[in-house]
């Protein structure tokens, strides 16, 4: 990714009010609201385990090949921003959610997995086409001091997305008979307006000539790198000992999730409360990166502590965690399924999962921010996501076929206990404590990681996107927006968790 021209400094525009249409604070919510209504409902719909239906066959194939085609194509929506902008990008980027919610109204008569399979290819594209849109935005439009609290509203908006859409198929299925297990067709006909919705959403957005900053500046014009630099650039990145010390978190952050929402809320809960689950699983989320936000940013001056403790942290919670997750594993198994839970006939028996679950939304969140942190991952999503994809088209595999239950939980607990010495190492050695004064000198960045080779490709460095604080340099602010601009232009997903711009500063 690269900017075309200067932001022009000398032509400034009157800033009237914060909340006109041109302002980036509009610009964000409504891209906002895009993905709360596409990748935001998507979340709600996979997790229901099964896209809502009593197998999950269908819906396993069709992640794996929506993963499959992300892990392999993620690098073309910055080539198709720089050829339609941000309108058309987005737009065709939301209709694939669309397509995909379609495709399991069509399976609620058919019984036929093709047209969800295919779907899914097709998602794996267009979520490339909406991240890449979604990144250049948040690159480009919020000045550099207001990044931070852009970024933060975006990801508010995002997330109610699952929050609300749990509430979907809890609400149409509420009154349903007790052995309902499939969702019924107007869950997915919401699902679809509401995606339907993000689509026409998404024509609202400005070209970035077009947005003024709240500084009175024009936007920069967004330029990605070329699909061929994009790609060798980041398989050149598993060359960097430091880069493969992330791999078994990047591996495992998607990994959990076909375990988690097809074989305990899938299996453990009947249909309205699988819906009801999803409200807090994603709850859970947004109060979880409030709490490793705050360790990771305030909670020590150095850098380094304030790692190892996220780190530390992390690793007991997800112990816990995980260990009460075995505890409610060895109660059922495929052979000796359990009685389905309802959340408001069984009492305490339902307390016990239900809490499990929520805290496993919790854990989804912390572990993604230890693992997409950091200048690391600011600067090398596209590597990142790439891993990470690979290993959820492998996950929903791990689900099709049956592998028993144990066999599961205990895979996903040790990739994630893994994760976490790795995590710490890379700390440790790599991410520099600095005055925030200046940036690292030398060949590596102040979080231990060379500079991207790309750099050479025309990349220019906006020296104002580099302000300081008080104490020190602030979660966004410390990153050089060029470094920002490459993990955008490569971070294209689905809409589960992504922390790009959470760094372990």
């Amino acid at each position: 990714m690269r900017f075309q021209g200067e932001e022009e400094a000398a032509a400034k525009v009157p800033v009237t009010s914060p909340f006109r249409y041109n302002s980036p604070l509009v610009q964000v919510s409504l891209i906002g609201l895009v993905c709360f209504c596409c990748p935001g409902m998507f979340n709600a719909l996979t997790g229901m385990g099964g896209g809502g239906q009593v197998n999950p066959d269908a819906a396993n194939n069709a992640n794996t090949a929506l993963y499959t085609t992300f892990s392999i194509f993620g690098v073309l929506g910055g080539g198709v921003y720089n050829i339609f902008g941000p309108k058309v990008t987005l737009a065709m980027g939301c209709s694939t959610y669309v397509l995909y919610a379609g495709s399991f109204l069509y399976y609620n008569h058919q019984q036929d997995q093709t047209f969800a399979i295919f779907a899914g290819v097709l998602l794996g594209i267009g979520a490339s086409f909406l991240w890449a849109g979604q990144g250049a935005i948040m690159t480009s439009y919020p000045t550099a001091t207001r990044k931070g609290t852009y970024i933060s509203l975006f990801w508010i908006i995002f997330n109610l997305g699952g929050v609300i859409g749990g509430l979907i198929p809890f609400i149409l299925n509420y009154h349903r008979q007790e052995k309902a297990e499939t969702v019924n067709d107007m869950t997915y006909i919401v699902f679809m307006c509401f995606m339907s919705a993000g689509t026409l959403i998404s024509f609202t957005i400005l070209s970035p000539d077009r947005v003024v900053k709240d500084d009175g500046t024009h936007c920069t014009n967004i330029k990605y790198s070329n699909v061929t630099t994009e790609a060798i650039e980041i398989l050149k990145l598993f060359c960097n000992w430091k880069l493969r010390l992330i791999i078994p978190a990047a591996w495992a952050s998607n990994f959990f999730y076909s375990y988690q929402f097809d074989n305990v809320n899938g299996l453990m809960f009947n249909l309205r409360t699988r819906g009801f689950n999803n409200v807090f699983y994603w709850g859970a989320q947004m109060i979880g990166s409030v709490g490793i936000g705050y360790i990771l940013d305030f909670s020590f001056k150095s850098r380094r502590t304030r790692g190892l403790v996220g780190v530390g942290i992390v690793a007991v919670l997800g112990t816990v965690i995980w260990a009460g997750g075995l505890a409610n594993q060895l109660n059922y198994s495929f052979d000796k399924p359990p009685n389905r839970l309802d959340f408001k006939r069984c009492g305490s028996d339902f307390a016990g999962p239900f809490v499990l679950y929520f805290s496993y939304g919790l854990l989804d969140w912390v572990i993604g921010a230890l693992a997409d942190t950091s200048e690391t991952l600011s600067r090398y999503a596209g590597f990142y996501k790439g891993v990470q994809s690979a290993g959820a088209a492998v996950a929903w595999q791990v689900g099709k076929k049956k592998i028993p239950l144990l066999n599961q939980l205990i895979v996903n607990w040790v990739l994630t206990t893994l994760s976490y010495p790795l995590l710490a190492v890379l700390i440790y050695k790599a991410v520099k404590d600095t005055d925030g004064s200046k940036p690292a000198e030398d060949n590596d960045t102040a979080s231990g990681l060379p500079p991207p080779a790309s750099m050479k490709d025309g990349y220019k460095e906006l020296e104002n996107s580099i302000t300081t604080e008080k104490n020190g340099l602030s979660t966004w602010q410390s990153l050089p927006l060029k470094f920002y601009a490459l993990s955008t232009s490569c971070s294209s997903y689905t809409g589960n968790k992504s922390s790009i711009g959470r760094n372990l500063n």
